[in-house]
């Protein structure tokens, strides 16, 4: 795990170097920059594998025709190596899967990125053309942000290694503002500042004289159903997750699992145990609110797999100091508080490991949100009459509002929310921020003048404009899920809150060969009823507690209600003072002064409204963009 950073055009020596420090927490070992006439590459490293210095970066080829930078790890490298040999017109220098894909591009130029399982993000300059040659790993997994401005192409892992160059231009982009308070997060392409895009994931491109001559997919989604036997499926995923997982386990630093005491991290470190020939080393995090600690839970998993289980758990006060640094940190706002947690237990376990693996990725591919199961009552909700839905509305307004994870009168209300809009827009409008009736009163004139008729939820419609799962209603739902959420929140959230820490995250779940298996199963093996993951409960049954596989979701959660009424008071009444509200000209003030007024007085439960405002404040706050 790395950070990147280069451009191709204007520039200098200074510039790139400027640029990885801005990283620097992401490849704490070493950062370097090199320049190759008008083209320039940094690159901050994370030794994970090969920690000689033969395997730092920028690395050169034999001839010194190529050079690449390179952020992330490749699991079947040694295979590849292994081909490259046997031709007989390559030689190796160092172990290091950073050397393997200069060979494979000189083998095979871009034709070599399908040949690739890992997670990644490049870019290789080649002398021979002049042209720089960028791409991301299929699932996204690694960042990889980019912008053109006046004949000067420049890219990063992070937006601000983009914006410290300086023909980097920053506004702030309305449009990705927009969406930003629908979805919680910037869904790619766009990133909050206007002009700066992301590399979509299974994507490569080519770079010529500054701009970009080609952008094209590599590998696309297919959720193409293959015929198989339940049985059969059930010992195929068996298999295919222990591979993934030992393919995982390659390291020459130490090495851990993270352990939530769901049934993803329970499979993940049940295998790693399993492929291991000494106890493996689990870690997670308890809370002193006991609706939002699962560390029981994760200590039966670890009693029946036998691993060294570390557990840290947290004050109050751990998760209130740690707001300000975290969030000045983060390139782009982003409203998913479990980002808290989820920095919190890496930074945990990185005092132990520099390696830890996690289970994200399989409640996208097998459907195992709560949300997959209330669409199943919304059919029955849409044909209710308009004002029959607005009776049940008033009638949740009426439930007390609790502060309790996952509460009831929590659910109830996200519920109703959904209604209103197209059908597939129901689960953004769950799992997100403020409704496109929320934001008519929310944003300016100017603002919305700016947004014309937009609803901010266009990524779901471009993602299933020409997509051939459209109408088909479970593929259509993973195949959004898998390029929204999963790809802009849960990868985006993995990515920073272990990078801070200088910790890498690897996911079995996101293995292409999982992945691509997955995608071909029958939905009744996917989702059954209202029982997601329904094959990873089959495989799983025997390996870890039945309490485990049977127990409902609940999320990494933290009580950011109460702590917005008690603690985080002060911060709230600074950020969204009616003063700075106004002065800023993208929000009403006072709409923002009256969902402040219901959280407060417990009219209302206002937290997810209310801390999308406030990551965005303390974002604009640190790293100021303003309209155009």
């Amino acid at each position: 795990m790395c950070g990147i950073a280069g451009f191709q055009g204007s520039g200098s020596h200074e510039d790139a170097r400027r640029m990885i420090a801005r990283i620097a927490y992401r490849g704490p070992d070493l950062q370097d920059a090199v320049m190759i006439g008008d083209t320039g590459l940094a690159h901050a490293r994370l030794s994970i594998i090969d920690l000689s210095h033969g395997a730092d970066q920028p690395m050169f080829d034999e001839a010194r025709e190529l050079c690449i930078v390179f952020n992330g790890e490749i699991y079947n490298y040694k295979q590849l190596r292994e081909g490259l040999l046997k031709t007989g017109r390559h030689h190796f220098s160092t172990d290091s899967d950073t050397e393997v894909l200069l060979h494979l591009y000189r083998e095979h130029g871009a034709a070599m990125l399908p040949m690739l399982n890992g997670m990644f993000a490049l870019a290789i300059h080649d002398t021979r053309d002049g042209s720089l040659f960028l791409a991301r790993d299929r699932m996204g997994k690694k960042p990889l942000h980019y912008t053109e401005s006046n004949g000067t192409f420049v890219f990063g892992s992070e937006l601000k290694a983009v914006r410290e160059h300086p023909a980097v231009r920053s506004a702030l982009d309305p449009i990705a503002l927009d969406q930003y308070l629908s979805f919680e997060y910037v869904p790619t392409p766009r990133s909050m500042v206007q002009g700066i895009r992301k590399l979509e994931p299974g994507h490569c491109m080519r770079v010529r004289q500054g701009r970009v001559e080609k952008d094209e997919a590599y590998w696309t989604i297919d959720l193409t159903e293959q015929p198989i036997a339940e049985d059969d499926a059930a010992n195929r995923l068996d298999d295919l997750l222990r591979k993934a997982t030992e393919r995982r386990l390659m390291s020459d630093v130490p090495l851990g699992v993270f352990l939530s005491g769901g049934i993803d991290s329970s499979a993940v470190a049940y295998y790693a145990q399993q492929c291991s020939t000494q106890r493996i080393r689990t870690f997670s995090i308890g809370f002193e609110e006991a609706s939002y600690d699962e560390s029981a839970h994760a200590r039966s998993v670890a009693e029946r797999i036998g691993s060294d289980h570390h557990l840290e758990t947290l004050r109050q006060r751990d998760s209130l100091d740690l707001i300000p640094d975290l969030y000045a940190k983060l390139d782009e706002p982003f409203a998913d508080a479990s980002l808290i947690p989820t920095h919190l237990l890496s930074r945990f376990a990185r005092k132990h490991v520099t390696v830890a693996l996690g289970g994200d990725g399989s409640d996208e591919l097998l459907a195992g949100y709560p949300t997959f199961g209330a669409d199943r009552f919304r059919a029955f909700f849409s044909a209710l009459p308009t004002p029959a839905i607005g009776a049940l509305r008033g009638l949740a307004e009426l439930l007390p509002a609790s502060d309790r994870n996952i509460s009831f009168d929590f659910k109830v209300k996200q519920f109703l929310r959904g209604f209103g809009g197209p059908a597939h827009h129901v689960h953004t409008r769950w799992l997100g921020g403020f409704t496109p009736q929320e934001k008519a009163l929310l944003l300016t004139p100017h603002v919305r003048e700016q947004l014309q008729e937009r609803t901010g939820l266009e990524p779901v419609d471009d993602l299933l404009r020409d997509s051939p799962w459209a109408n088909a209603k479970l593929d259509e739902i993973i195949h959004v899920f898998l390029r929204t959420y999963l790809l802009d929140d849960i990868l985006f959230k993995v990515d920073r809150a272990s990078m801070y820490t200088s910790l890498e995250v690897r996911a079995p779940f996101m293995d292409v060969e999982v992945v691509e298996f997955i995608n071909s199963l029958p939905n009744n093996l996917k989702r059954r009823g209202f029982n997601g993951k329904y094959l990873l409960k089959k495989v799983m049954r025997g390996k870890i507690p039945d309490a485990i596989i049977d127990r409902p979701k609940k999320g990494f959660g933290i009580p950011l209600s109460d702590w917005l009424r008690k603690e985080l008071r002060p911060l709230c009444d600074e950020l969204l003072a009616s003063k700075r509200i106004t002065e800023q000209g993208l929000f009403n003030a006072p709409y923002v002064d009256r969902i402040v007024r219901e959280h407060m007085s417990g009219k209302a439960n206002h937290r997810k409204l209310l801390w999308t405002l406030i990551v965005f404040q303390l974002w604009h706050k640190e790293h100021r963009a303003d309209l155009a």
